[in-house]
């Protein structure tokens, strides 16, 4: 746990979408099984426009079961603007999401991305470049922050997207099963690559 706050987790991971019960669950259920091996990163999860307790969908708890993610536990939870403060990674499901985390907290705009964008970004950094940014750090949250930051500063090197709209995991909420499962090609490519960035950090590029 943080050393200045015992209560706060040493990093937390947020996941971020509209109403919490469709693609920032599975964002979160899938980073914390891709992330189990480190116990020093907490998932999490809410939404801009959420109502607190809201259950996911059939469809979301169906796809989230076929990508092996526990859905079980889920309900949905409204964005504060403590849960961006006190997130080392903000992880909006859309422009949009990530426009609203930023207004509501400026601050955590170099430590907020689209998964898609994060993904895109992070594609041109190798483990040994992590391994190489986060050699001098004392511990495994200073080694994270480390690396998010490093793949920040890819902006403006990394070529945009052919659309903007690739940067978005497309929302599935009251449409069909060819949709969810769409959302689910675009989402979970993007969170394996979160789980390698933060895995080669946390090791230090060990394998």
């Amino acid at each position: 746990m943080n050393g200045t706050d015992p209560t706060r987790p040493d990093f937390t991971v947020l996941s971020v979408c509209t109403g919490n019960i469709c693609r920032s669950p599975l964002a979160e259920q899938y980073l914390r099984a891709g992330l189990a091996a480190i116990p020093e990163i907490e998932l999490a999860s809410a939404g801009t426009m959420a109502v607190d307790g809201d259950l996911m969908p059939d469809q979301a708890v169906t796809l989230a079961r076929s990508y092996g993610a526990d859905p079980s536990r889920h309900r949905a939870r409204f964005l504060y603007e403590r849960d961006v403060s006190g997130a080392g990674l903000v992880l909006a499901l859309a422009r949009e999401h990530r426009r609203a985390v930023v207004a509501m907290h400026p601050r955590a705009s170099r430590t907020t991305f689209t998964l898609r964008e994060f993904a895109r970004l992070s594609a041109a950094v190798t483990d040994e470049e992590i391994a190489d940014v986060v050699r001098d750090a004392g511990d495994v949250p200073s080694r994270l922050a480390l690396a998010v930051a490093y793949v920040g500063s890819m902006r403006g090197t990394v070529d945009p997207p052919e659309s903007p709209l690739d940067d978005d995991v497309v929302d599935p909420y009251r449409r069909s099963d060819d949709v969810f499962a769409e959302s689910g090609r675009q989402l979970v490519p993007a969170a394996d690559e979160v789980v390698r960035v933060l895995r080669a950090a946390a090791t230090g590029g060990a394998r």
